[in-house]
C-alpha cells in the first residue's frame, strides 16, 4: 500500500522549459526538366515561277502542294501551343508540410504496425496532421480541434507534451503512432513525458512513452481511452488518473520498469490521489475519479503495485489484466493490487510472484475500501501470505472461483461465496 510522490504541479519543469528541436528543412522539390523543343520542320523547296516542272502534273500536283502546305501550318500551330510562356510565379505544386496529412494515408496504412495503431480504424481515423519530430508534434497539440487527428511517425519525440483542448462525443482527437514512435520525457528525475490536461474526448492509441518522472498523466480527464502504449522506463508511476478524472479506458497498454526513481512510488496503473494528496491535488476533497475502466493491460518489472485504486475512487473495473510482480520491492510494496476505493469489480485478472498477497484491500479513511467485489480471479503468488487478503472485509465479496496457487497461508482471509 504504497503512497504517492508529492504532486510535481507548475513547481516541475513544464514544456516550455525544453526547446524541441527544429524539423528538418524539406529537401527542395526536383524540378522538372524542360521539355525538349520540337525540330522545325523543313520547309519544302519552292517550284520557281513559270517553270515548265511547276506546271507539270496539272490538278495533281497543284493538290499535292496545297495538301503540304495544310500541314505545315499545323505543325507551326502545334509548335507554338506547345512553348507558350507560363504565367509568371507558376511553379512546382508543393507537397504537404511536416503538419500536414497527405490526402491519402498511402504508406502509413501498409507499414507493419499493431491493429489498434492502424490509421483508418475507429481507434485512430485517417490522419489530419502527420508529425515527425519534437516541434511538429507540439504544435500539433497545441493547434488541435475537435475532428482532428494527430499520426506520429516512427522515430523519438524527446520533451514534455501537453493536450489541453477537448474533442466532443461527435468529433473526439485521436492522437496516434505505432510502438516504434515513442515520446522520451528527458529523464527520470523530473516531469510528464505525456500530460492530458483537463481533456474530454481523447484516444491515445499505440505509441511509445518512457523516461519521465511520471509516464502518461492524465489531471481532470473524461472519456478518455489510453490504449496500446508501451509505457516504460519511468522514474514513478507509468500511467495515473486524477484529479476527478472519470469515465475513461485504460486498455491492452504494456507498463514495465517503474520506479527508477524512487521504488515506493513505481506503481503501473494508478487510479485517484493519495488522502495525503487530496489538500494539493483537489482542494482537501477526495478525489472521485470514478467509473474508470483497466482491462487487457500487461504489467511486469514494477517496484510498487502493478494496479493501485486509491480511497476516494467508486465504480471502477479492473478486468482481464496479466501482473508480475517480481520486481516488487518498494516499502509496502507487498501485492500486485491494492483496492482503497468502494464499488469495484475485479474479475478476470492473472497475477504471479507477489511479495506477500496477490489482491488487498484497506480502509486508509473510514468508509473506503469497502463494497468490492473479487471473482474469477487467477493468482500464482508464489510469496508467504493470501491469494486475497481483505483488510477489513468491510462489505468486500469473494467469489469461490478465484483459483489460487502457491500462497503459503492460502485462498483469503475470508471465506469465498
Amino acid at each position: 500500500m504504497t503512497g504517492e510522490s508529492p504532486a510535481a504541479g507548475d513547481s516541475e519543469p513544464g514544456d516550455s522549459q525544453l526547446t524541441p528541436q527544429p524539423a528538418e528543412p524539406a529537401e527542395p522539390a526536383q524540378q522538372a526538366e524542360p521539355a525538349q523543343q520540337a525540330e522545325p520542320a523543313q520547309q519544302a523547296e519552292p517550284a520557281q515561277p513559270g517553270s515548265p516542272r511547276a506546271l507539270r502534273g496539272g490538278p495533281v500536283v497543284w493538290l499535292s502542294a496545297g495538301a503540304a502546305a495544310l500541314v505545315l501550318i499545323a505543325l507551326v500551330i502545334v509548335f507554338s501551343a506547345g512553348n507558350e510562356p507560363q504565367p509568371r510565379g507558376a511553379g512546382p505544386v508543393a507537397g504537404p508540410t511536416a503538419t500536414q496529412a497527405p490526402a491519402q494515408p498511402g504508406p502509413l496504412v501498409t507499414r507493419s504496425q499493431t491493429p489498434s495503431a492502424r490509421p483508418g480504424t475507429r481507434d485512430c481515423p485517417a490522419p489530419t496532421v502527420v508529425v515527425h519530430d519534437a516541434s511538429s508534434l507540439e504544435a500539433a497539440l497545441a493547434a488541435a480541434a475537435p475532428g482532428a487527428s494527430i499520426w506520429m511517425e516512427d522515430g523519438g519525440y524527446e520533451g514534455r507534451f501537453k493536450a489541453k483542448t477537448s474533442g466532443t462525443a461527435e468529433r473526439p482527437i485521436s492522437l496516434c503512432g505505432s510502438a516504434r514512435a515513442v515520446i522520451d520525457g528527458g529523464g527520470v528525475k523530473g516531469g510528464y513525458a505525456l500530460h492530458l490536461d483537463g481533456v474530454s474526448y481523447w484516444r491515445v492509441v499505440g505509441f511509445g512513452v518512457r523516461n519521465g518522472q511520471k509516464g502518461l498523466m492524465a489531471d481532470r480527464v473524461q472519456q478518455v481511452l489510453i490504449k496500446g502504449l508501451t509505457v516504460e522506463h519511468i522514474g514513478d508511476e507509468a500511467i495515473h488518473l486524477r484529479n476527478f478524472s472519470s469515465d475513461n479506458v485504460v486498455e491492452g497498454n504494456t507498463v514495465r520498469d517503474t520506479g527508477l526513481r524512487r521504488d515506493q512510488f513505481g506503481e503501473g496503473i494508478y487510479v485517484g490521489t493519495a488522502q495525503s494528496n487530496w489538500c494539493t491535488v483537489t482542494d482537501c476533497k477526495p478525489d472521485a475519479s470514478d467509473r474508470n475502466v483497466v482491462r487487457g493491460n500487461d504489467i511486469s518489472a514494477t517496484t510498487a503495485e502493478s494496479v493501485d485504486i486509491k480511497e476516494g475512487t467508486t465504480g471502477g473495473v479492473l478486468s482481464g489484466n496479466t501482473f508480475d510482480g517480481g520486481a516488487l520491492s518498494g516499502s509496502h510494496a507487498d501485492s500486485w493490487v491494492d483496492v482503497k476505493g468502494n464499488g469495484w469489480v475485479i474479475e478476470g485478472n492473472v497475477g504471479r510472484n507477489a511479495r506477500e498477497d496477490g489482491f488487498q484491500t484497506h480502509e486508509v479513511v473510514k468508509g473506503w475500501g469497502a463494497d468490492n467485489t473479487f471473482r474469477a480471479n487467477t493468482a500464482e503468488v508464489n510469496g508467504p501470505g493470501w491469494g486475497f487478503h481483505f483488510a477489513p472485509a468491510n462489505g468486500n465479496t469473494l467469489s469461490c472461483d478465484n483459483k489460487v496457487t502457491g500462497a503459503a497461508k492460502g485462498l483469503a482471509n475470508v471465506a469465498c461465496g
